[in-house]
């Protein structure tokens, strides 16, 4: 880890403000990015109430904003939140092939157009920064504008937990083995 985040014991009041917002929310602790945030506490709190938002709030169907996460931070090569996010997957009903496919830099083979469509726009708005007019439709279609929206949201909020794990190198808890190739 190249920073670390503020000790607990040791935080300014606004830390400690934030710090106690988060841990009193459904996460319930302060950990991995949130953690390394409380650094500068205005952006921890800001990205606490967008973390929140995408994955407590969202209209997006849970399988479907897992799809997303997985696929993201897979193409980040982010063993963090990988690692917290394939369990919540399988419980939002993502199946372990589809998961496994994702791990593994394949294209999982989905029976659902939603599913599909998430992975395909996740995907190329994250390589090509752009998108095709075909691969900008079906998700519209597969999910209605309000998903959609959400959908471009979970993206950029995942894409900033990447970004910071593997920026400051935060570890996966002890005793836990990466999942991506070396």
């Amino acid at each position: 880890m190249r920073v670390a985040a503020p000790n607990p014991d040791n935080l300014n009041p606004e830390q400690k403000e934030v710090h106690d917002t988060i841990a009193g929310g459904p996460r319930g602790r302060v950990r991995g990015p949130l953690a390394l945030w409380l650094h500068r506490p205005l952006l921890a709190e800001a990205a606490q109430n967008l973390g929140q938002y995408c994955r407590y709030g969202s209209s997006l169907a849970p399988r479907l904003s897992e799809i997303a996460i997985l696929t993201l931070v897979r193409l980040w090569d982010a063993e963090l939140p990988w690692y917290a996010h394939k369990t919540e997957a399988l419980k939002a009903g993502v199946e372990p092939e589809v998961i496994e496919a994702i791990r593994s830099g394949k294209v999982p083979e989905m029976k659902d157009a939603a599913g599909q469509a998430v992975y395909r726009f996740t995907l190329e708005i994250s390589t090509n920064r752009r998108v095709s007019q075909e691969t900008y439709d079906a998700p519209l279609k597969a999910v209605a504008s309000d998903g959609f929206v959400d959908l471009v949201g979970i993206i950029g909020y995942y894409s900033l937990v990447a970004m910071t794990v593997n920026t400051f190198e935060l570890p996966l808890p002890e005793g836990v083995l990466p999942d991506f190739p070396t």
